[in-house]
């Protein structure tokens, strides 16, 4: 393997990091956003408020988009176990 062939598996699961982690992390800001919004507009100021909806949320995203982040998992993880392939044999 050469420092190139590294650099671009480095990458690509760098790049396969964000897009699975995307949905989740923008489900969590949005409801954290949301109850921010409540909490400032009610005046209450419990810090564990907002963590039962984004778990709800983060739930819900996970049943929702749980088979598309798997099929690109494994994608991956073919992708690679064949690079190791051809570079062993």
């Amino acid at each position: 393997m050469n420092p190139d062939s590294v650099m671009s598996i480095g990458r690509h699961a760098m790049e396969i990091t964000l897009l699975i982690s995307a949905p989740l992390l923008l489900v969590a800001l949005g409801i954290g956003l949301l109850v921010s919004i409540f909490q400032a507009a009610t005046q209450i100021n419990e810090t564990t408020l907002s963590f039962i909806p984004k778990l709800v949320g983060i739930f819900i995203t996970l049943i929702i988009a749980g088979p598309w982040m798997l099929a690109i998992l494994v994608d991956y993880l073919r992708e690679i176990l064949s690079g190791v392939a051809n570079v062993a044999g």
